[in-house]
């Protein structure tokens, strides 16, 4: 059955965008695909009829549902002849409301992913956040993410655009790949759309910086911006806007507001007046530093708390990533480490060798017992990051330290009734 409505899915789909031919915008990227894809969003909506992914739909099901205007059927026949029936009238009928820009957040699982979703949705323009070490339970090598990731480029024609990421090692040799425009992006002065004089706030409240485009300059501050990476995901946004003839103070001014995806390094406040750093959505080892460079950043009156959980898909990476992050949690001064999973009890062991104090560090099985733990343990002034991949369900530990749990379904990521069921 699965097979059956992925088949159907596709063939509708692409006929849909064979009659409307809407400019598609592709974004992939080992990290920071869903928030340049929502800053992208944010940025063209009030000047074009655009549609973004729904939810996180970025995979073979979820891309077609986002051209047809759907969301999934889950479980339910009469819902999915539902779609069927609302792809079949974008066919056969002709509607005015069809979007003229579709910004698709495209994932790669396993090999083949993108070169699947490309052949579906050509792109117009192709954005590429960063390139690491992600599923590689399927990939087994970062080589292979790389040629996956480097299909999104390959594909595009003469007269499109490759996005690239200039701060990315992995990324920047793309633009070998690609017959395409190429505008790079990023905080190095080889880029051609760049942030300089970045300043953040240490009360996490946002980043100053100015925005500079061949000729054309900006001042921004951004409200809610943690990080680097952050900023990062607005510049790849603001090349998109530079393609479609929108000015920087224009993009700029779109994107002063804007509030990342729930789980993306959301500052949330705690019991006992402590802070919380929310980085539950997903994990990998870039992430994972940034993260921890962040928590030593943010002003801290009490003690800095770094919860790690396993950080999943990465095969036999995973010894090596999870050791690493046992040495960041040295580097980045942390000042308790906790961490979740068999996987991180090695990041909790390398902390030790590294020289942390082995009664700092305490290892848990299970996000329960963890949020337990820190329940008791963390006090006023304390700044908790807490972070994990999707598996872990990390969200259940600040849904317990939390000032207003029962804000949860707002705040926090996989509240759905396909997550609790």
């Amino acid at each position: 059955m699965k097979k059956f409505i992925q088949k159907f899915l596709y063939i509708f789909a692409k006929k849909i965008l064979s009659k409307y031919k809407p400019e598609v915008v592709g974004i992939t990227g080992s990290v920071g695909k869903t928030s340049t894809k929502k800053a992208t969003y944010e940025v063209l909506k009030n000047n074009f009829n655009a549609r973004t992914n729904i939810k996180n739909y970025n995979t073979e099901f979820g891309v077609p549902l986002t051209i047809i205007g759907a969301k999934s059927g889950g479980k339910n026949i009469l819902k999915w002849l539902s779609i069927f029936l609302r792809a079949l009238y974008l066919i056969f009928f002709k509607t005015q409301n069809y979007p003229e820009i579709l910004i698709l957040e495209m994932a790669a699982d396993h090999p083949g992913d993108i070169e699947y979703l490309t052949n579906l949705a050509p792109c117009k323009i192709a954005v590429v956040t960063a390139i690491g070490p992600t599923h590689l339970e399927f990939f087994e090598t970062i080589e292979n993410v790389i040629k996956e990731k480097q299909f999104l480029v390959s594909h595009l024609k003469e007269n499109s655009f490759a996005v690239l990421n200039v701060d990315d090692n992995l990324v920047l040799p793309l633009k070998e790949k690609t017959r395409a425009r190429i505008i790079t992006y990023g905080m190095s002065n080889q880029a051609s759309l760049k942030a300089t004089s970045i300043v953040f706030e240490n009360d996490g409240s946002g980043v100053k910086c100015d925005i500079k485009y061949n000729n054309e300059s900006c001042q921004a501050h951004f409200k809610n911006i943690l990080a680097i990476s952050q900023i990062s995901s607005f510049l790849g946004a603001i090349a998109v806007g530079k393609i479609y003839h929108l000015s920087l103070s224009e993009i700029v001014n779109n994107l002063q507001d804007f509030e990342f995806p729930k789980g993306r390094l959301q500052l949330l406040n705690g019991i006992k007046n402590t802070l919380i750093i929310d980085d539950t959505y997903n994990s990998s080892p870039k992430a994972v530093k940034t993260a921890l460079e962040v928590l030593s950043r943010l002003k801290c009156s009490g003690r800095r708390f770094a919860v790690l959980g396993d950080m999943l898909e990465l095969g036999g990476y995973s010894e090596t990533a999870h050791s690493e992050a046992g040495e960041w949690v040295k580097e980045f001064k942390v000042d308790i480490l906790v961490t979740v999973g068999e996987r991180s009890k090695t990041t909790a062991r390398i902390a030790e060798i590294n020289g942390f104090v082995p009664e700092r560090v305490v290892s848990f099985d299970n996000y329960f017992d963890a949020g337990k733990f820190l329940q008791n343990e963390i006090k006023e002034g304390d700044l908790i990051l807490i972070k994990g991949s999707q598996g872990m369900r990390m969200e259940h530990i600040v849904k317990e330290i939390m000032v207003e749990p029962e804000r949860a379904s707002e705040l926090l990521v996989r509240q759905e009734k396909e997550w609790t069921d």
